[in-house]
């Protein structure tokens, strides 16, 4: 993975990690089965990845305008402590946390999709969106992932956090261990 000088510097400082979730852990779109009941998918390399970034002791959030027990669930299994659904102005509950963990803008990554992402997106020390992302956003960020929503681009964005800040190395020393 070529990660360029810029966004690597950047990379280096951050340590919390905020994810929208409509269109950046999900692919955008909405499922309803006969009985009226919402559906999502996640991609299992989003998830594994946002394991390995929290054992790399970066800190990770959530901040969605829907609210979903599917996404209770998904971010209770992946062990996200920050988790804020139902939040149609971003703003206040990102200025919230940032200010409850006493971290610095340029500390804080956000992966946002649409334009009521922006307020935060323009804020953070790394904006990213993925490449399916609203065109008014993809030209304010600092990153565009190579991979749309919900089809990795949370697994690139946190492969590009630890390995600026040395962890990625560690992790594949250990699922490579043992081998001849």
């Amino acid at each position: 993975m070529q990660i360029s000088p810029e966004i690597a510097e950047k990379a280096k400082k951050i340590k919390l990690l905020i994810l929208d979730v409509d269109g950046v852990l999900t692919d955008n779109r909405l499922y309803y089965n006969d009985e009226g009941v919402e559906t999502k998918t996640f991609h299992t390399r989003d998830g594994h990845g946002m394991v390995l970034l929290q054992k790399s002791n970066i800190d990770i959030g959530i901040i969605t305008g829907r609210k979903s027990q599917l996404v209770a669930k998904r971010m209770q299994d992946l062990k996200v402590k920050h988790v804020y659904q139902g939040v149609p102005d971003k703003l206040p509950t990102f200025s919230k946390l940032v200010e409850e963990l006493g971290l610095s803008l340029d500390e804080i990554a956000y992966v946002g999709d649409d334009i009521l992402d922006l307020p935060i997106l323009l804020r953070v020390g790394l904006g990213v969106a993925p490449k399916n992302a609203d065109a008014e956003v993809v030209s304010r960020v600092d990153y565009i992932s190579k991979f749309e929503g919900g089809q990795g681009c949370v697994r690139e964005v946190c492969e590009i956090l630890m390995r600026s800040q040395g962890s990625w190395q560690q992790h594949m020393d250990f699922f490579l261990r043992d081998l001849p």
